[in-house]
């Protein structure tokens, strides 16, 4: 299958050269070509399927064409080497666990299946040189992509980060880890990062001198591959005996990955009857759904911080896969937006009343479903990290205390490495040209 360009300005790519170029030089993000169906017949017994069944058929039908069906099933057994929960929360809400992986986050089944994907094309390919990987985060991408990473041979990864605005666990995840990866520290917001990378895969004498790519949502072999969640979702609801056609989703929502790969499970015939997008205090995805208009801005910061993205990348696949059809967004998908202060109430509102800890991220979903909920409709939430990445954050919100993970406790043993740079991007290309080995 080909993969085309948001922006409409770029050649269209093959699946290897949208993994390994990340963006597309118009600065479009890539898309197939097409969305393929998925048979009915799978959903009639998609309750009987295991997780890595329902993986393999979704991970076959998108990149069969391109990658040896064994191959790709062996890449689906080992991203997925945990398992992903479904735990009912109260009569109408049930949570799916996403932090039961390497880095206790949502992301690392999308981080690892891409260093999986990039490693198929690199070893075919017997390329000389490092493939040289750019990922900005605000907490959990950054970890994901580090620990998905890690030690794979040929591949070099940098991440950034903004200085001070991301839990000490998370940034612990990332900075403490040596070897192949290179923490480094910006002096602004998630979206300097963000912009940063993409400056740097239009930047004609980096891209001459080094093998760049990205691992940020921004390319379609970290974000694709999270729509697993969703299917295996749905499967674990119709087990429960919920009507298959009453399903709603709630989806905490920073970059739009996530929710994105969600909208394209849909288009494959998916039916999640609709979709809530949760955000934080930075709604430029809700003014747009109230509005029509589509206005970026500097990003706030607040306690649920992967979901501090003020300029959003992942919003012009949703424009493209609708068509810029504002209406029909809308019916697809709900919005809204909450202030620190209603995220610490949603917090200690579930603990009390039904002892389950939520994460900061998970929180906004969680009172999304409590608040948009239909009669008849049963709601899923995504719960995307342990809350003991945020632990103090939680501690104060529940007033109780919160257990690390020992696999988290020893991320904390490390010993922190960085390079602090500035957020202009002069700086920036002349340490990676620094870089070059």
């Amino acid at each position: 299958m080909m993969y085309y360009s948001t922006n409409h300005s770029s050649p269209d790519v093959t699946l290897r050269d949208a993994i390994v170029h990340g963006l597309a030089p118009d600065r479009g993000l890539y898309m197939p070509e097409r969305i393929p169906s998925i048979p009915k017949a799978f959903f009639r017994h998609i309750g009987e399927m295991s997780l890595h069944e329902i993986a393999y058929v979704v991970a076959n039908t998108l990149f069969g064409d391109d990658v040896d069906s064994e191959e790709l099933r062996n890449i689906v057994a080992d991203t997925l080497g945990f398992d992903i929960p479904l735990r009912k929360v109260d009569d109408n809400r049930y949570v799916l666990e996403l932090f039961h992986g390497p880095t206790l986050a949502f992301k690392d089944v999308g981080a690892r299946f891409m260093a999986h994907m990039l490693s198929h094309f690199h070893s075919k390919e017997k390329s000389t040189g490092d493939v040289n990987v750019l990922v900005a985060t605000s907490g959990d991408t950054g970890s994901a992509v580090a620990n998905g990473f890690l030690n794979v041979p040929g591949v070099r990864v940098f991440v950034l980060y903004p200085y001070g605005k991301v839990s000490p666990i998370q940034e612990a995840q990332f900075t403490t880890l040596g070897g192949n990866i290179t923490a480094i520290e910006i002096d602004g917001t998630f979206d300097d990062c963000q912009s940063l990378v993409k400056s740097a895969f239009i930047d004609d004498e980096l891209n001459k001198a080094m093998h760049l790519t990205s691992a940020n949502s921004i390319n379609v072999a970290r974000f694709l591959p999270q729509m697993f969640y969703y299917y295996h979702a749905y499967a674990r609801m119709v087990q429960e005996g919920v009507d298959p056609e009453q399903i709603v989703v709630a989806v905490p929502s920073g970059n739009f990955g996530n929710i994105c790969s969600a909208l394209i499970a849909k288009r494959m015939g998916l039916p999640i009857k609709r979709f809530i997008a949760a955000n934080n205090r930075n709604d430029v995805f809700l003014r747009y759904l109230n509005t029509g208009e589509y206005n970026p801005g500097a990003s706030i910061p607040t306690i649920a911080n992967a979901m501090d993205v003020g300029e959003p990348s992942n919003f012009a696949r949703i424009l493209d896969l609708y068509g810029n059809d504002h209406a029909a967004i809308k019916a697809d998908i709900s919005g809204c937006s909450y202030t620190d202060d209603q995220i610490r109430s949603t917090m200690r509102e579930v603990y009390d009343s039904t002892g389950y800890i939520l994460d900061p991220h998970g929180a906004t979903a969680c009172r999304a479903l409590g608040e948009q909920l239909l009669p008849g409709e049963k709601g899923i939430f995504l719960e995307t990290a342990h809350p003991a990445k945020f632990k103090d954050t939680v501690e104060d919100a529940i007033g109780a205390r919160v257990q690390i993970p020992s696999r988290l406790a020893a991320f904390m043993r490390g010993e922190k490495s960085t390079v602090r740079l500035s957020r202009q991007f002069p700086a920036f290309k002349k340490f990676l040209l620094s870089q070059i080995q």
